[in-house]
């Protein structure tokens, strides 16, 4: 996973501009948290914060956050974390996966980026959840990619024209690929300024039966999925109204993954 440091440090300074700003996307986040956690929930850890607005978005609602993000977009976090309150934020430029972090949290949260890797490496980072982080009455909130809604991308190509009024610099081309057989979408940027140079990302997607495949044995369950705000229960569930599925086949190309502890 030697990329991974790279794309998000290269996207990330094309479309801090733009994005390195907490918006409705993150007050919607906090909202999530405050539903699936309930008000037992203080100290919340979240993987892969990127710029940071959703942690500050977290922090402002009152939560004690402990951010932990990668690659460059990591250096924004501080021009964000105003307006605290009785919140606060405490932000590592380190990898999830060999961070040390003390004592275990109500909330550990992923958002948009659960994937990277191999199987085995998302179920590295579940144990890690699930063994060192998370509160044994805890919740973990993860965005997972949907493939149905990356399978119908693949081949899609994007020029994208710079916006400078909406914070957006750069002249850049996308390239989408999903692979049927991996189940992973490879997502490949250049710049028109160095037509030359490639940086992609591959993002493993689980259909939500997969997912609970993936967590056997990581010592958490899928309690929930959430399509766009509204729950369609675990797999086995009763049966979820269609509308809910289809927008699952269709629209959305992320799904919320509420875990939880396993039963001994």
């Amino acid at each position: 996973m030697e990329w991974v440091r790279e794309f998000y440090s290269v996207t990330g300074a094309w479309w801090a501009r733009a994005d390195a700003r907490v918006t409705e996307r993150d007050a919607s986040r906090v909202e999530a948290l405050r539903s699936h956690g309930g008000p037992g929930v203080r100290r919340v850890l979240e993987l892969g914060a990127g710029y940071g607005a959703t942690a500050v978005a977290t922090a402002r609602a009152g939560y004690a956050v402990t951010a932990v993000e990668l690659s460059d977009r990591a250096d924004h976090a501080a021009g964000l974390a105003t307006g605290l309150g009785a919140g606060s934020l405490t932000f590592h430029k380190e990898d999830f996966y060999a961070v040390r972090l003390d004592g275990r949290f109500d909330a550990v949260t992923y958002w948009n980026g659960f994937g990277i890797g191999a199987d085995a490496d998302q179920r590295r980072l579940l144990h890690r959840i699930a063994d060192h982080w998370l509160a044994p009455a805890g919740v973990a909130l993860i965005d997972v990619f949907n493939p149905f809604v990356w399978a119908g991308w693949d081949g899609d190509e994007e020029h994208l024209l710079p916006d400078p009024e909406a914070g957006y610099d750069h002249e850049l081309y996308e390239r989408t690929r999903f692979d049927p057989v991996t189940c992973a979408a490879t997502d490949t940027w250049r710049s028109a300024a160095e037509p030359g140079r490639e940086v992609s990302q591959t993002l493993r997607c689980y259909t939500p039966a997969d997912l609970a495949l993936l967590l056997a044995g990581t010592g958490l369950e899928l309690a929930d999925v959430v399509v766009d705000g509204r729950s369609i229960g675990p797999p086995g569930a009763p049966a979820a109204p269609s509308t809910v599925t289809r927008e699952l086949l269709h629209q959305h190309h992320e799904y919320l993954a509420v875990l939880r502890h396993a039963p001994a």
